[in-house]
């Protein structure tokens, strides 16, 4: 039974894109739904194209439902991720600088925060 995953925030292109294939990368989950939503419609778009042709290439079953409309992405979802940069680059700069505070540098070409989260490497994927 296919599962449904709610992006808030999926236009923030890099990062749903390295999280929608780090979760197509389990193959119990190839055929989850993805619900991508975004306040801009613009980038939105762009990342529905991109995973549908990621989708595509890789003859992957999954689908994605790309809506402005945050409720209807949500509705039925077994997961909901937030992605949704809140304060936009000024609250990004904290999101810097209190960990460096505390001696942890989160900025690295190595690592990803959906690869952090899932514990693999950004270079371990399904894709081609």
């Amino acid at each position: 039974m296919a599962i449904k995953v709610a992006v808030i925030g999926a236009g923030s292109i890099g990062f749903t894109r390295t999280l929608f294939k780090d979760i197509l990368s389990v193959p119990e989950l190839r055929d989850t739904v993805f619900a991508f939503t975004d306040v801009n419609a613009h980038y939105l778009e762009m990342m529905r194209r991109l995973a549908e042709r990621d989708l595509k290439a890789n003859r992957i079953p999954a689908n994605v439902i790309a809506t402005r409309d945050r409720r209807r992405a949500i509705e039925g979802a077994h997961y909901v991720i937030n992605t949704a940069r809140i304060g936009g680059l000024d609250a990004l700069q904290s999101d810097i600088d209190i960990p460096l505070k505390y001696g942890v540098n989160q900025c690295s070409d190595s690592a990803t925060a959906s690869s952090t989260v899932s514990g693999r490497s950004p270079k371990s994927s399904a894709f081609s």
